[in-house]
């Protein structure tokens, strides 16, 4: 297919088609749309709507968002998971508010310097905002081109994403570029889908090789199935004799980093003695079923444990990474699902 025919079917389709009310498409600016694309990473789009909404109304603009502390920036985050996007969200607001004057780059090259945005996010911004031609291959375009050239292999791998790259800037235009990258995002996400294809509704069809092969779903490859490991833990929900809940603040690096969570230990048998060395007496405790949450790489199941406690000498005070949490009157932390879960069932 002809590169002015494939932009010409893409922005017809687009024109008739497209979404055009996210919210991330009003009053757009490099800023809203950067948060939009961090926030789209391995997410959907309508899990990602009222998250962008809320963070948009606390956080107005790039100087607000580098104002606040990191914690009430993860707090906005609570829910979405993969926090490093979020940290990251953070670190980046404070290079461009203190070393750029709140303005964004408007190169690729430029973007790229900034935490947590890669290639194809930087061309979305680039494209979008700044309406500068510029590629992008997120996962739903990626999805489109693999079909449509029939190109083999999970993208995961270096050597595929490569193709991929030279087949997207191939068909990238000079003209319309904010409302072709929006096309392409669109036709993966709402055409294009990963298990039911709607072909009939493609305008590439005519000339897609999975299409004429009639093996779309083949396409792109799949990620090379691998068994997780699993660890275990139990989490400890420690009251106090005022009904409240212990919290500790991880630290920035690691899973989890800079999230507030539950004490943790590795069997129930820890528990007192664990519970001694904060100056807590134990004065019961029982326990519940065993949860799994999976990360990338590995399973975690967890016990919850209620454990009952006095602290008679009161020896355990907030402290900048250690709270006593009032469920009745909760304090904004940011906190992974499954802890919010546990506080708030």
């Amino acid at each position: 297919m002809q590169r002015a025919a494939f932009q010409r079917a893409v922005l017809n389709w687009f024109d008739q088609h497209g979404r055009t009310n996210l919210p991330w498409q009003q009053d757009i600016s490099p800023y809203r749309v950067w948060v939009s694309e961090i926030m789209l990473q391995q997410t959907q789009v309508s899990t990602v709507i009222p998250y962008f909404q809320r963070f948009m109304q606390s956080f107005p603009n790039v100087h607000a968002l580098a104002a606040t502390p990191l914690d009430n920036v993860l707090h906005h985050w609570t829910g979405l998971g993969y926090y490093a996007r979020a940290r990251n969200l953070h670190k980046t607001a404070q290079l461009v508010s203190d070393q750029h004057s709140g303005e964004f780059p408007n190169t690729i090259a430029g973007l790229c310097e900034l935490p947590g945005i890669g290639r194809s996010t930087a061309g979305a911004i680039s494209s979008i905002a700044f309406k500068i031609p510029a590629t992008i291959l997120d996962g739903n375009v990626k999805r489109v081109l693999a079909r449509f050239s029939a190109t083999e292999g999970w993208p995961g791998k270096s050597d595929v994403v490569q193709k991929l790259w030279l087949v997207a800037e191939q068909y990238t235009p000079e003209h319309r570029i904010a409302d072709y990258t929006q096309a392409m995002m669109d036709l993966g996400a709402t055409v294009c889908t990963r298990s039911s294809p709607n072909c009939n509704q493609c305008p590439l069809a005519g000339d897609c090789i999975a299409y004429a092969q009639d093996n779309q779903t083949q396409y792109p490859g799949k990620k090379p199935r691998k068994i997780l490991p699993v660890r275990n833990t139990c989490l400890l929900l420690i009251h106090n004799q005022d009904g409240e809940l212990l919290l500790q603040q991880n630290p920035p690096a690691g899973l989890w980093g800079g999230l507030w969570v539950l004490p943790q230990v590795e069997s129930e048998a820890d528990i007192v003695a664990s519970c001694a060395a904060l100056g807590l007496e134990v004065v019961d405790q029982h326990s519940h079923t065993i949860k799994r949450h999976t990360f990338s790489h590995f399973h975690l199941d967890y016990q919850p444990i209620v454990v009952n406690t006095i602290d008679r000498a009161h020896s355990v005070a907030d402290t900048h990474n250690q709270v006593w949490y009032n469920r009745e009157n909760p304090l904004s932390l940011g906190m992974p699902a499954p802890v919010l879960a546990l506080l708030h069932p």
